[in-house]
């Protein structure tokens, strides 16, 4: 089976293909501190091949939700040594996802402060979640260029602490509808200046914070998530195959590790105008770096596509949420934990850190 043979993937030697995808846990308090039910979640599941970590703000400018991690004092600094020590220990590789929600926040959350954003174009369609219980979404303000070229700094800044907590690298989050994502959509960005308008100019904050991150840590500890035809957090596009055919052939001339490729949701359809095309076969062909294939995979599917050659890993989410043994699980067929999605978001250790493994 060649999702449990060894591959390389930067400098990093990973004992299979199988990679545990970045999911919010919201389990960290109320000043971004992860605990000792964070320690244990993420060396349950040390099995995978590396392990992304839930999104982590790169700076208390970047907050959107509530009792989401951080990695901008020192104290969060030293939480997560904990994490990373216990995953080394236990054989594993564990990778920092760095996040800026940009207009994905809400004002309550961040000291009565308006999220930023490419322009001032609020959410559509759907809530956020707050301390406060679900509210919209409120017309975010305008970032200036001076805070952009912060903000890249503040990535920067994150990326060494990340390093310095022990990580084994980092993850640029430029999907989901997030902050790097929304420079790049017509939806959330109505710019005329350098970073608006132009394939060239809406790619640019991505560049320029890819950048930053090989320039801090170097170029092999660094990767990028990017979600095409995802429309999550009101992400359209009026041309998303052009958009993307862009970023990448500027990405391909950058030397990082390799780029997690996020297919389209079911849960999220893509807007009507969008092709109905894998985007393994459209954009993962044309990127010219390691491949982590992520979204909606099962065994079946993700030993084909690691069959296709086009990605090297495969990358899974509630899989290894509720299967912290999953690898062992795949290599003896043995039967899957169903997650408990009540528990997925907030909450204690059920859920959590409860999940059992096989010989329980």
């Amino acid at each position: 089976m060649k999702l449990l043979e060894k591959t390389q993937l930067g400098n990093l030697t990973l004992k299979n293909k199988m990679a545990m995808s970045a999911m919010t846990r919201s389990r960290a308090d109320i000043n971004g501190l992860v605990g000792e039910s964070t320690v244990a979640y993420y060396t349950q599941r040390a099995s995978a091949g590396l392990i992304f970590t839930e999104a982590i703000r790169i700076s208390e400018e970047a907050t959107g939700s509530p009792f989401t991690p951080g990695i901008f004092t020192e104290e969060q600094i030293e939480a997560w040594k904990k994490v990373t020590k216990s995953v080394h220990d236990k054989g594993g590789l564990i990778i920092a996802q760095l996040w800026h929600t940009g207009r994905a926040g809400h004002s309550i959350d961040r000291n009565g402060k308006l999220p930023l954003a490419p322009s001032s174009l609020p959410i559509n369609g759907m809530q956020h979640f707050t301390s406060q219980g679900m509210k919209d979404y409120e017309v975010p303000k305008e970032i200036t260029v001076e805070e952009i070229k912060q903000t890249v700094k503040d990535f920067g800044q994150a990326a060494k602490n990340a390093i310095d907590a022990g990580f084994d690298g980092v993850e640029l989050h430029a999907a989901n509808g997030y902050l790097p994502n929304q420079f790049l959509a017509e939806s959330s960005n109505q710019r005329t200046d350098d970073y608006g308008g132009t394939y060239a100019n809406k790619s640019r904050f991505i560049i320029e914070v890819m950048n930053e991150l090989i320039g801090t840590v170097g170029g092999e500890k660094v990767g990028i998530k990017i979600s095409p035809f995802h429309p999550y957090g009101d992400m359209v596009m009026d041309n998303p195959v052009d958009t993307y055919t862009h970023l990448i052939m500027e990405l391909n001339k950058l030397d990082f590790a390799y780029v997690e490729l996020m297919r389209r949701s079911p849960y999220f359809p893509s807007p009507a105008h969008y092709p109905a095309i894998d985007e393994m076969q459209l954009f993962g062909k044309m990127i010219k770096k390691p491949v982590i294939a992520n979204t909606g995979y099962d065994k079946t599917s993700a030993e084909a596509e690691i069959e296709n050659g086009i990605a090297q890993v495969v990358s899974f989410g509630t899989m290894f949420l509720a299967n912290p043994d999953l690898p062992r699980r795949f290599e003896l067929n043995a039967s899957l934990n169903e997650p408990d999605r009540a528990t997925m978001f907030g909450g204690g250790d059920q859920g959590y850190i409860d999940y059992p493994f096989l010989n329980e």
